[in-house]
């Protein structure tokens, strides 16, 4: 019975040993996530610098993967936006076009006044006040 206590006492304290050392041993932190990275890129620039310290874990370590897949998705969202403004001022140019030619077709349905098809109507000479006045007798 001696030896069976032994044992007991033995295993259990090899138990919290191994216990201890695993609660002990260095903390796996999770990698930090591609949709983490995008929404704070204080984090994800802190990343890259230490990827970049280190080129030999650019490859192989799992935040360094995740921020270039977040560079690579935030590229792309920052292209789509520049698509859509180019698209937007693309349209309002091509509106400014439109109201300008329908004012020129407006103008263009308008009859246009012709010098030479206009009545002919007789002008009366205008006298001048020194003309008038050489023109009169002078007076004695």
């Amino acid at each position: 019975m001696h030896n069976s206590v032994k044992k007991w006492v033995f295993c259990g304290s090899l138990e919290v040993l191994a216990v201890t050392l695993v609660a002990c041993g260095p903390k796996h932190e999770a990698p930090v996530t591609v949709g983490d990275m995008m929404d704070d890129r204080v984090v994800l620039d802190g990343i890259l610098l230490k990827c970049s310290r280190t080129p030999s874990k650019m490859n192989s370590d799992s935040d360094c993967i995740n921020a270039r897949v977040a560079i690579e998705r935030l590229a792309k969202v920052n292209e789509l936006g520049e698509e859509k403004k180019h698209a937007e001022e693309f349209e309002r140019v091509r509106e400014q076009l439109r109201v300008s030619e329908a004012r020129n077709h407006q103008m263009d349905t308008h009859p246009k006044l012709d010098g030479y098809s206009l009545p002919v109507v007789p002008v009366e000479p205008v006298e001048s006040p020194a003309s008038s006045a050489s023109a009169s007798p002078p007076k004695p």
